[in-house]
């Protein structure tokens, strides 16, 4: 791909809308669940495919943590996901700058915020404001991006950490929204949804906690 001509990373438009991209995520986190996974577009002649172009049907910005693999966890394969990570999936100009890219150049129909149970950048959240001792280096920067969705959760009396990693996916969604034209503009246009999903580690499964013009 040459620089400065991002149009040419492509040569098909998806043809699913947000609906369908869920479930088609939500069939494969099924099937991860049961242990009945597929490992679907993993092969030679898939990877010869992708070398030229890419057509993902989903953009995932998730947590670092190394026990959330959203290729594994949703049962996908080269070229399905667009997929963004950074620890506690806080937003910075250069997720924003993936993400716009996955909407504007990929024109992928779904962005998914996801999030998972006893994130370690929540729970070290919850440690700094119950104490008022922030963390060294830049983790306290990824504290201070994080304290408004503790401080809602505290606020409404909902002191788990599972309940604030919730409200947390929740925040996200929101805020990629309102910080984002590119982004708003195309939900706004029902050619991209932006959900909120939250992981459970021990049983696998990925829950729907937010959702903006999914239909």
């Amino acid at each position: 791909m040459k620089p400065g001509r991002p149009g040419k990373v492509r040569e098909v438009t998806n043809q699913i809308s947000p609906a369908e991209a869920w479930q088609r995520l939500l069939a494969g986190n099924n099937r991860f669940v049961s242990g009945e996974t597929l490992h679907p577009n993993q092969d030679a002649s898939r990877r010869s495919a992708l070398v030229n172009s890419q057509n993902p049907f989903a953009v995932i910005f998730g947590c670092s943590d190394s026990r959330l693999a959203a290729e594994i966890i949703f049962d996908l394969g080269l070229g399905d996901a667009f997929v963004v990570r950074t620890a506690g999936h806080v937003i910075d100009d250069a997720v924003l700058g993936s993400l716009e890219y996955g909407v504007s150049v990929l024109n992928v129909p779904l962005i998914v915020v996801l999030g998972h149970d006893n994130c370690g950048a929540v729970t070290a959240t919850k440690n700094a404001v119950e104490t008022g001792q922030m963390p060294p280096g830049f983790i306290r920067d990824l504290v201070e991006r994080i304290t408004p969705s503790v401080l809602t959760s505290l606020r409404e009396d909902k002191t788990d950490i599972n309940d604030m990693v919730v409200e947390h996916a929740r925040q996200t969604a929101a805020r990629l929204l309102e910080s984002s034209q590119v982004i708003s503009t195309a939900v706004d246009n029902s050619s991209t949804a932006v959900i909120g999903v939250a992981y459970r580690l021990e049983e696998g499964r990925a829950e729907l906690v937010s959702e903006f013009d999914m239909l």
